[in-house]
């Protein structure tokens, strides 16, 4: 295999997100964090379970194979058994995220989702978020509203706020201050290009280059998960 994409990498890091999961309830939101589930259940995590968001468990070809009832969900979610990916208008330094508004909170210049059910799901289980377009308008010294929770709001046994995956990176917050640190960057990305497109300074003790995909990954984004390669649209190379 040859010519791998920038999007493909994405992938790629986006499954590693779950590796060591092992019977969890993986819940990624967009195209880019659903292909990397269901990539990491067809390789090297088999008992991840997926869901169609509502009810049904499924295959990575989207056979139905089990049925989970939205009630019970509320007890997968309150028992640390599941793993979210969720998209980010607005991530800061300590992992807290955006979703709700942009601007002063009594009079915002722009209103977004609202917070939906970012702050139960980063205070009950662990979280990470993609970021197609990684800019310091998205990566910022602190957030304007709080949505999903982070590490200088919140403690607890099933907080985890784990990675955040960009076009250009990696990071997350394994640091004494738990704050970002930027764990790898994708192959032809440099360092000051990542430190330039965030608008607070970055850990980067121990920085390393993201993995590609293995052939067997590769063939799989290829002709089973995304023929149509509309991963491509999403993050171009």
């Amino acid at each position: 295999m040859s010519d791998i994409t920038r999007a493909e990498i994405c992938v790629t890091a986006c499954a590693d997100l779950f590796a060591g999961a092992g019977e969890t309830l993986a819940s990624p939101m967009g195209l880019i964090p659903s292909l990397g589930a269901k990539l990491a259940r067809l390789t090297t995590e088999p008992d991840l379970l997926l869901s169609d968001g509502e009810a049904f468990l499924l295959t990575p070809e989207s056979t139905v194979e089990g049925w989970l009832p939205y009630r019970k969900v509320f007890d997968v979610v309150a028992h640390g058994r599941r793993h979210v990916v969720m998209g980010a208008n607005q991530v800061d330094r300590f992992g807290n995220q955006n979703i709700s508004a942009i601007g002063d909170h009594a009079r915002p210049t722009r209103q977004l989702l609202g917070v939906r059910g970012a702050p139960g799901n980063t205070i009950n289980h662990r979280t990470s978020y993609w970021v197609p377009r990684h800019s310091p308008r998205v990566l910022v010294n602190a957030v304007d509203v709080v949505s999903g929770v982070g590490y200088d709001h919140a403690v607890g046994p099933f907080h985890d706020v784990h990675r955040v995956v960009t076009n250009l990176a990696v990071l997350g917050f394994d640091t004494p201050d738990r704050s970002m640190r930027l764990v790898s960057t994708h192959p032809g990305v440099s360092v000051d290009e990542v430190q330039e497109q965030t608008s607070f300074p970055l850990n980067t003790d121990n920085v390393t280059e993201t993995r590609l995909p293995a052939d067997e990954e590769l063939e799989l984004i290829r002709t089973v998960l995304d023929p149509d390669a509309k991963r491509d649209r999403e993050v171009p190379s």
